[in-house]
Order: structure tokens, then sequence, then C-alpha cells
């Protein structure tokens, strides 16, 4: 081959590998539109920061789309993602009803507890469910592992359970006993271990299985086709360890670790 001809060659190859890139990536022909919630080390509203909003930004940075990325409550979230409204979110589980209208990508597991107050007795999760006297504290919308859903289930039936929006209303409500409980995952641990919270608390586990967290994407919004490209972008960022660094960010390379190696 004529040594002129290779530089060419060259420039032809990437041309054709990133022609090839763009045509198996998400389409970006709209804008689209991406919540998230204000949790803990997932993301705050008061910094601006998080590990959902720096998977946010590698989302925008790797797909090469326009998105929109706003922060409203977790109840809303879903209401807008099955009306087709909302095109994506983040950190979200799955169950029977949220498969009808959301489909999923994962990056992270983690495992849910219970935090309760010292002076309620609880040592275990049916001292808390069998004692009357006992509220528990929920974010609203939000679900959990399976022992956590059939507390919060069966609480609720019983009118033991006291909604909020966020964390931090109920951090405050529990140091004020209105209720003596609530159930926790690793990115609260933070705030509970950096207020005066932790003296007054236990965390108790729960018994349950890791539960699989992903992007939450719209199905009346994106089609099965995209949400698949979606899904390999997901899963690149997981092969290549973007996500492991990114959690690396917040928590320590063991917990890290165990979030996302799963």
């Amino acid at each position: 081959m004529k040594s002129y001809l290779r530089p060419l060659l060259i420039v032809l190859f990437l041309l054709s590998a990133s022609a090839a890139q763009a045509a198996e990536g998400p389409n970006c022909t709209r804008p689209l539109t991406l919540a998230l919630h204000d949790h803990g080390l997932l993301y705050s509203a008061q910094t601006d920061a998080g590990i959902d909003k720096d998977f946010a930004d590698e989302l925008v940075r790797r797909s090469g789309c326009r998105i929109t990325v706003t922060v409203m409550p977790r109840a809303r979230i879903w209401q807008l993602i099955e009306s087709g409204a909302l095109d994506f979110s983040l950190s979200g589980i799955t169950n029977e009803a949220r498969d009808k209208f959301a489909g999923f990508a994962w990056y992270f597991s983690n495992k849910y507890y219970l935090l309760a107050r010292k002076d309620a007795g609880v040592q275990q999760l049916a001292d808390f469910e069998n004692n009357p006297k006992l509220m528990l504290g929920v974010i609203r919308s939000f679900r959990y592992s399976e022992n956590g859903n059939r507390l919060v289930d069966r609480l609720e039936l019983e009118r033991r359970v006291d909604y909020a929006t966020r964390l931090e209303p109920l951090y405050q409500i529990l140091a004020l006993n209105r209720i003596q409980g609530m159930i926790i995952e690793p990115f609260d641990y933070p705030q509970v271990e950096a207020g005066s919270i932790r003296s007054l608390t236990t965390i108790i586990d729960l018994n349950d299985a890791p539960v699989a967290h992903g992007l939450i994407m719209s199905r009346r919004a994106i089609s099965v086709a995209e949400q698949e490209k979606w899904r390999i972008l997901v899963n690149r960022m997981r092969a290549d360890g973007t996500v492991l660094r990114i959690f690396e960010k917040y928590f320590n390379p063991t917990l890290a670790g165990s979030l996302v190696n799963f």
C-alpha cells in the first residue's frame, strides 16, 4: 500500500466507526426530559450534587442527546413517567405495577434497613410490626424490599404510617418521637451518622436480598427499541468502570463495589 493512502484510510475508518456508533446510539432527534429526586447521597437539591446527578451528566455526555434535568418529588415522577410526560428518572426499582408503564436499565443494587428509636424497644422487625403504638415514617410513593413493603402495607392498613416527600421531615419527626421508625438505605447513612439521630436510633436488618435500582424509562415516551439502546449505554458505563468511579466519590471502595457489582 502506498504510504500516502494510509492517513486517508485511517480517517475513513474513524469516520465509519463514529457513524456506526451514532447509528446504534439513542435517538436524539427530540429534546428529552429526566427528573431527579432529593434523597441523601443520590441527589441533594441544596448542593446540586450526588450520585444520580453525576450519572445523569454522563448519560448526557455519552448519548449526545439534549436532556433537560429537573428536580421533583418521587410521587410526581412516577405519575409523569406513567403518563409519558417524563422520559426518564434514576435509581428506580420495579414491581408488577411499574413494569406495565416503565422499563429499567440497572446500575446498582442495595439493601434496606429499619432505623428505629432505641427507646421503642425494637430488636427485630416483628417487634416494630406487632406493637400498635409504633408509627413508621415513609417517603410517599417509595417502595422497598419484600419485607419492607410488607411492613409498610400492613401498617398503612392500621393507620400507622406518616408520609413525607423527602427524608429531612422524617428525621425531624423521628427526633420528636412522632414516629418511631423509618426505612433507610446506604445513601442515607451520612445524614444518620452526622446528626443527633444516630444517638437516638438503632439500625435493624430487614433480612431481604439487595434490590436492583436503575434508569427509569417511560414506556409511553420511549419505544422498546430505544429503551434497549439506553440499556446498552448504561451497561457500557458499568462495564468500563464509570459507574464504580461515580459511587467511589461518595462511598468507600468496598461499599461502592458491593453496590455496583451485582
